[in-house]
C-alpha cells in the first residue's frame, strides 16, 4: 500500500519550468552592458542618467518609478511616455534684443544727417557712425572751437542748429562727449586735457539746451586724450582726435 501511495505522489508532482529566467537575465545584462558602453563614450545629463537607471531598476523589480527629472516619466515597461516634451538645450547668451521700431527711427535720423552733411559739404569735419550705443555724430574741433578754447564759434551755430532739429524728432537720450589729442594743454584756463574736453562738451550741451532740447535728456563726459580715434602720431590724426561726439543713444541697448 505504501508503494502505491508513493508512486501516485511521484506521478502527480509538478515541476515549474524556470529555465526562461536565464536568457531573460542574460538579455538584461547585455542591455545594461551596452548602456554602460554608450554612456562611457558620450556625455549625458546626470539627472537624465539617474532617470534611465531608475527605469532599469523598475524593470528588474517590476515596480513603476517616477523620475524626478522635470518632464520625464518612465512607465512600467521602462519606456518614455509618449506625451513627454523634451525641452531643447538653452541657446548661448546672445546680445540683448533691439527694438525694431527704434532701429528704424535711428536709421532714418542717420539718413537725414547724411543728406545734410553732403548738401553742406561737411564731410571733412562731420562723420557719422551707427554703433551699438546709437548714432554717433563726430564734430572736429576746428568746426566748433578755436585752438585751446571751449567757447563755440558763431560759425558753428548753423550746423549745430540743423543737428538739433533732426535730433529733436526723437525722444532718445543724448550723450555729449569731449575728446582731445595727447598734446598737453598749457594755458591759464585749462590745466589738463580732461578739463578742456569737459568744457567743450558742456558748451555744446548748453547750446542744445538753448535750442529747446530737454536738459534731462542730456549728459556730458570729458575723455581727454584717452579715447583717440587714431594714433596720435601725425598732425592729421591728432586733428581727427580733437572732437566732440554727439551720441543719440539707443533706449533698448
Amino acid at each position: 500500500m505504501s508503494r502505491l501511495h508513493k508512486k501516485f505522489e511521484e506521478e502527480h508532482e509538478e515541476h515549474i519550468d524556470e529555465s526562461w529566467l536565464i536568457p531573460y537575465a542574460d538579455i538584461l545584462t547585455l542591455l545594461l552592458a551596452l548602456f554602460i558602453v554608450l554612456f562611457a563614450s558620450s556625455e549625458i545629463d546626470k539627472t537624465k542618467f539617474r532617470s534611465i537607471m531608475e527605469a532599469f531598476q523598475s524593470e528588474l523589480t517590476g515596480t513603476k518609478i517616477e523620475s524626478t527629472y522635470s518632464g520625464l516619466s518612465v512607465n512600467q515597461k521602462g519606456e518614455l511616455d509618449k506625451d513627454i516634451i523634451i525641452e531643447p538645450a538653452p541657446a548661448k547668451e546672445s546680445a540683448p534684443p533691439t527694438n525694431e521700431a527704434e532701429d528704424a527711427e535711428l536709421d532714418n535720423l542717420k539718413a537725414q544727417l547724411e543728406k545734410y552733411i553732403a548738401a553742406n559739404n561737411l564731410e571733412a569735419v562731420v562723420t557719422l557712425q551707427d554703433t551699438r550705443r546709437g548714432v554717433e555724430i563726430a564734430l572736429k574741433d576746428v568746426l566748433l572751437f578755436d585752438s585751446g578754447k571751449a567757447v563755440l564759434k558763431e560759425s558753428s551755430f548753423t550746423t549745430l542748429s540743423a543737428i538739433v532739429k533732426l535730433v529733436n524728432t526723437l525722444p532718445n537720450p543724448i550723450s555729449i562727449e569731449g575728446h582731445t589729442d595727447n598734446v598737453p594743454i598749457g594755458n591759464a584756463a585749462y590745466t589738463s586735457n580732461w578739463e578742456l574736453s569737459s568744457a567743450r562738451a558742456v558748451s555744446v550741451l548748453h547750446y542744445f539746451a538753448s535750442q529747446s532740447i530737454a536738459e534731462n535728456r542730456m549728459q556730458f563726459t570729458g575723455h581727454g586724450e584717452f579715447q583717440p580715434m587714431y594714433p596720435n602720431d601725425t598732425a592729421e590724426n591728432r586733428q581727427a582726435n580733437r572732437r566732440v561726439n554727439i551720441v543719440i543713444l539707443r533706449e533698448s541697448k
